[in-house]
């Protein structure tokens, strides 16, 4: 995607990459850049240092702010704070456990902030610089599993908002929700205007900066560091989840630039030294005022004498990751250790790729180039078992459309209806030639006489929805909710879905046969489209059929081979 006269939202516009991402893309003339912060004050400083560094630039510069991973009312409350209400932190389990389906997913979607801020400005592209895999992991759910452990002794009563707390640190729901969010804000919007997000690039971490397991560099927790590792696993997991998410039709093209260095730097002075944004006080313990050893034990506590001032020194700002002294920095620089990449390169990278080059450094593109793909024996030796499958069924006198293993319980129900219709009508030309009313009886008249079939769907799980809507066949065990997900309806409705549903297919294969020559070349793989597979007075095979349904009207169909 071109950059200029663009729309561009920058995650974590303020912090040491995304003031690099910002300027790189000044260059290339955007109409806008949004940029984001955890706080108001931060995004419009950012934005103010910008505008002096680029003076008289036509591009919009935005300030944006919040926790983009919670609602809007939320997103301006100090994170640390808003498990400690009841009252909030039942919203915030809410908003992260449920199933986003029905009114559940509108307010998930509408109320959270990330999502809102994406279809209020309505960028063309977008380069995430937030630390996601810091935000989820470094909450620590081993410190809120201890307190957990010890108050199911000490305080029993107080189990339930404890409980809570550690449920609202748990990194994985966090991180599965915020794709399901980030996926469903980046898409087109016709009704709003909106042709969604074109261009997605995250800039990731290793989680160790590149190191392995052997990291040196810890908080003085057990090496490895098991908080340390989490935000590694979150990292690998969130870039799994990108990479599915760049296979998903009407999800923007989705890359990771992950960097696995230090990154510095952004200034170098000397002044006072700041911690979490707090000087840090200063302290002395003379030789004569030495505490006992036994009683000096333990990370924290009152000893030491406050003295005047806070801790000054000369330091190197390496953004988030905070000040170090110089030779903290020759330290983790050093060749053989954690060494470093500079802002400024990963921002190159980040805008060369958004603008359609090819740096090398995507992984998305990595994993694409080097996960098994299914293959050619595979494809040649499905006809086999294809085959198989169909002579042992015939032998046997039809066979049981689903087991319920797979799942979802909506294929489970495609597949049954599909083998209903199939012995009730017996070819396509017959089902679309029907009234959906004599669909519907014709189809109830198979359930009625056939045993064997009406058995196999309620012992698995599926329930027969009777053509009246008011009876229910079913076994102990039910797999869905709602017709919809899982239950074979008889109604007269849905036997007209299905006649739409097989009047698009033929639709489909009439249209592909009708284009000359071309026809009959490997631009049609489809087996319905094939000669003669899916003429009007022929049969047709069920689990082609329901195959057909998950492609193209549940939008199921895969976007790389």
């Amino acid at each position: 995607m071109e950059v200029t006269n663009r729309r561009i939202l920058v995650l974590g516009g303020a912090g040491l990459v995304g003031m690099a991402v910002c300027r790189e893309l000044l260059k290339h003339g955007p109409a806008a850049i949004i940029v984001g912060s955890i706080d108001e004050a931060s995004a419009r400083a950012a934005v103010e240092v910008l505008q002096q560094a680029h003076p008289g630039t036509p591009t919009d510069l935005i300030p944006a702010w919040g926790n983009l991973f919670v609602r809007e009312e939320f997103k301006d409350l100090p994170p640390a704070t808003l498990s400690r209400d009841p009252a909030t932190r039942a919203i915030l389990l809410r908003d992260l456990y449920e199933e986003m389906s029905g009114e559940n997913r509108a307010d998930i979607l509408h109320s959270n902030a990330l999502y809102r801020l994406i279809r209020t400005q309505q960028p063309d592209g977008i380069v995430d610089c937030i630390n996601t895999a810091t935000v989820f992991a470094y909450q620590n759910v081993y410190e809120s599993a201890q307190q957990l452990l010890a108050l199911s002794v000490t305080d029993p009563d107080n189990l339930v908002g404890v409980v809570e707390q550690h449920l609202t640190r748990s990194s994985i729901p966090q991180l599965v929700r915020h794709m399901q969010i980030l996926l469903e804000a980046c898409r087109a919007d016709p009704a709003e205007g909106y042709e969604g997000v074109k261009v997605y690039i995250k800039v990731g971490t290793s989680g160790t900066g590149g190191m392995g397991l052997n990291i040196p560099f810890t908080h003085g927790e057990e090496r490895p560091s098991r908080v340390l590792l989490s935000k590694s696993a979150v990292s690998g997991a969130h870039t799994l989840l990108l990479f599915l998410m760049a296979r998903t039709p009407g999800a923007p093209i989705v890359k990771e630039i992950k960097p696995t260095a230090a990154i510095a730097w952004k200034r170098i002075g000397h002044g006072e030294i700041r911690r979490r944004g707090l000087p840090i006080p200063r302290y002395d313990c003379p030789p004569d005022a030495a505490y006992p050893l036994a009683d000096a034990l333990g990370r924290n506590g009152q000893f030491g004498q406050p003295i005047e001032g806070a801790l000054e020194a000369t330091f190197i700002d390496t953004g988030e990751n905070g000040l170090f002294s110089a030779n903290e920095f020759k330290v983790i620089s050093s060749l053989g250790l954690m060494q470093f990449v500079t802002p400024e390169e990963i921002a190159e990278s980040a805008v060369y790729e958004i603008r359609g080059g090819n740096t090398g450094n995507d992984v998305i593109a990595g994993l694409d180039a080097t996960v098994m793909r299914s293959s050619y024996r595979a494809g040649f030796l499905r006809h086999v078992a294809v085959e198989r499958l169909d002579a042992l069924a015939e032998e046997h006198g039809g066979d049981v459309a689903a087991f319920e293993m797979l799942g979802p319980p909506r294929l489970s129900k495609l597949l049954y209806e599909g083998e209903i219709l199939h012995r009730a009508m017996g070819t396509t030309a017959a089902i679309l030639e029907a009234t959906h009313d004599q669909l519907s009886q014709r189809a109830c008249d198979v359930v009625e006489r056939d045993c064997g079939l009406r058995s196999a769907a309620i012992s698995v799980g599926i329930p027969i929805l009777l053509p009246d809507g008011q009876r229910l066949l079913r076994g102990p065990e039910i797999k869905a909710d709602a017709p919809a997900d899982g239950w074979i309806d008889l109604r007269p409705a849905h036997m007209e879905q299905w006649q739409r549903w097989l009047a698009a297919m033929l639709e489909e294969a009439r249209r592909d046969a009708d284009v000359g020559e071309l026809s009959a070349s490997s631009a049609f793989a489809r087996s319905f489209s094939q000669p003669g597979s899916w003429a009007i007075p022929d049969t047709f095979d069920v689990g082609e059929m329901v195959a057909w349904i998950f492609r193209n009207p549940d939008q199921g169909e895969r976007i790389k081979g």
